[in-house]
């Protein structure tokens, strides 16, 4: 058996950097680093700026035009690939159940940076969709560090003012399905009793310092075990505890946009060059004020800074927080006082019970002993079934704002996910690219009547509905279900999620399309025709029913739905979001907890204060 040849790698090493790239390009970016470690001649390959640079492509977030762009922003293309990776799974629709007219969030790239933009439930005007400017607000942005890591910064508008508010990216899976917003604990540093605390005060420049742990705090952390592991995580705190620490962090966390901060997120088209150029000037400078205010890529902080005193009041330490949302400790004082006759006049929120209940409760005792027994029995009924707050806070001195994306298993009906309604999050929609099998998948965007997107005198805009169309296949049967995630009417008529159509692509159809002509005249041209079914009237507004009808495809790629019954005609184009929103009309923000997470139920539109609100449309029958 002969042994094997010694590897040589002049050959390797010999290679021009152009021909290496194309090389990489069937390596993994793990796969460059790996080669990197190997030797010192292979580090330098594997470093080279046309290696990234060819990995920066594989990862497909942007084309090759704006990888040079974006590269002045960071300091390698190794760097930019890194930043790359960790937000590519952030792309794409995501969605929530509230309100029910849509909420419709669109990640896309920004400059060095994706953003999170909401499609506000509106009308379409006469010049349709691709050409005339739809209505889009702030939701969020990722923005990329000089060294390829992110910082999150949640968008919001308050008191007519708007704002950001800076925090931190904790984890983003690759296959993630639902993003959380949530409030964490700073990391230790290094082991020492220091955790890391950064604010903006109000000049707009970057505070910066450690808080040291009392040695109370310390005594309860050895108590606790001083791990992360016995930390009370934010997820299982009740509901309202989350909202409350996510109103005071926010609160404390803000910061005021400046006029060139609250400056374009994204360039518009490269089509429009002149404008472009001028959206590119302003995107970097921009990036250079956020880079200045936030002390993006700037590293540790210095000792010398807490020596000098640098630690400003929005500094986020605990003792803050405590003031406005830890009332544990003022209930267990109270309960601790000799007089059983206590009276209480505020209302505070105890595991699901008001406080003036519990007032009463307490009054009827015979005796203190009883107060405790009775305090003890609702807490420990609490604690069953979430964390205290009390533990959570205790296991840190500075918290902050955090983006978490995670892969949760969901149930689903009909291609639309089933929405815990406690969570502060939104839920990713998959956006498939089309198939041979699977023509029609990807998102629509259409209007009422026929011929499409003419207004009538009585009517000057038409809702806009978007619609996400999915397969699903059952026996003999191959599903088309068109999924509503978005409805442009004043006061919704059916749920957000519901299948706005059901056709089977495997039984044709023999009706034939009521109209002959087209808005521009001309004979309609029909490839293929489906049976099925299409939303109606049901058993209250939360059960639709449906009634029979027809899915039309025309040889310019329209679809058209039409209700046999009734007439009614749904049509729909293939629509390319990004290009839509770079022609669109950026509106103002809602609150930041509401804007990012809207939780509350509602059948208006709640994005309103903005010119265009939408009239009501007939449901079809």
């Amino acid at each position: 058996m002969l042994s094997p040849e010694p590897c040589d790698l002049s050959f390797l090493l010999c290679l021009p950097d152009d021909v290496f790239g194309l090389v990489s390009r069937f390596l993994l970016p793990r796969d460059v680093c790996n080669l990197s470690l190997c030797c010192k001649s292979l580090y330098a390959l594997g470093s080279s700026e046309k290696v990234w640079f060819t990995q920066c492509d594989m990862v497909g977030v942007v084309p090759q035009k704006d990888l040079v762009e974006w590269r002045e922003g960071v300091s390698s293309y190794k760097s930019l690939c890194r930043f790359l990776l960790s937000v590519k799974p952030l792309l794409g629709i995501w969605v929530n159940q509230n309100p029910e007219l849509g909420n419709l969030v669109y990640v896309m790239p920004g400059f060095v940076s994706v953003v999170g933009c909401r499609i506000i439930p509106q009308e379409l005007g006469p010049l349709g969709i691709q050409d005339g400017p739809i209505q889009w607000s702030s939701v969020f942005e990722v923005i990329g560090d000089f060294d390829g890591s992110a910082t999150f910064f949640l968008h919001g508008r308050e008191e007519g003012m708007d704002y950001v508010y800076r925090g931190s990216v904790k984890y983003i899976d690759e296959s993630c399905n639902v993003l959380l917003l949530e409030v964490q604990p700073r990391e230790q540093d290094n082991g020492s009793n220091l955790l890391q605390s950064r604010s903006l005060d109000d000049s707009g420049g970057t505070i910066s310092g450690k808080v040291c742990r009392s040695n109370s705090e310390l005594s309860r952390f050895q108590k606790m075990g001083g791990n992360d592991e016995a930390m009370a995580p934010f997820s299982k705190l009740s509901f309202s505890d989350r909202r409350k620490l996510l109103e005071v962090t926010i609160g404390l966390l803000r910061q005021e946009v400046s006029s060139v901060a609250a400056g374009p997120l994204f360039p518009r088209l490269r089509d429009d060059c002149d404008n472009f150029q001028k959206d590119l000037v302003l995107l970097k400078e921009r990036r250079a004020i956020f880079c200045e205010m936030n002390n993006l890529g700037s590293g540790q902080i210095d000792n010398e800074e807490v020596s000098q005193g640098a630690v400003g009041p929005m500094q986020l330490e605990l003792d803050d927080i405590r003031k406005s949302c830890y009332w544990w400790k003022d209930i267990s004082d109270l309960l601790n006082k000799e007089d059983g006759h206590i009276q209480c006049t505020k209302k505070k929120c105890l595991g699901g019970y008001l406080w003036g209940s519990f007032k009463q409760i307490v009054g009827r005792s015979s005796s203190i002993n009883e107060s405790h027994t009775i305090f003890r029995k609702l807490t420990a009924r609490r604690e069953i079934k979430h964390a205290r707050l009390e533990d959570f806070l205790r296991s840190s001195d500075a918290i902050g704002l955090s983006l978490k994306a995670s892969t949760v298993k969901l149930s689903s009906y009909r291609a639309w996910p089933n929405m815990p309604d406690t969570w502060f999050a939104l839920y990713k929609m998959p956006l498939r690219v089309p198939s041979a099998d699977q023509i029609y998948v990807g998102l629509w965007g259409g209007t009422f009547g026929w011929p499409p997107g003419i207004p009538s005198e009585d009517k000057p805009g038409k809702a806009l509905f978007f619609l996400l169309l999915s397969y699903e296949e059952s026996q003999e049967q191959k599903l088309l279900i068109a999924t509503k995630i978005l409805e442009g009417t004043h006061y919704v008529l059916h749920p957000n999620g519901s299948a706005m159509f059901i056709v089977d692509v495997n039984q044709p159809s023999s009706d034939p399309f009521p109209w002959d002509t087209n808005k521009d005249s001309f004979s309609v041209d029909i490839t293929h025709s489906f049976t099925g079914e299409g939303i109606s009237n049901g058993y209250g507004f939360r059960y639709p029913g449906s009634k029979p009808g027809t899915l039309f495809v025309f040889q310019n790629g329209i679809l058209a739905f039409v209700w046999k019954d009734t007439r009614a005609v749904l049509t729909l184009q293939r629509l390319d979001l990004q290009d839509i929103l770079k022609k669109g009309e950026r509106v103002p923000s809602l609150p930041p907890i509401n804007n990012f997470s809207y939780l509350t139920k509602s059948y208006s539109n709640v994005f309103t204060g903005f010119p265009g609100a939408s009239t009501c449309l007939p449901s079809p029958r």
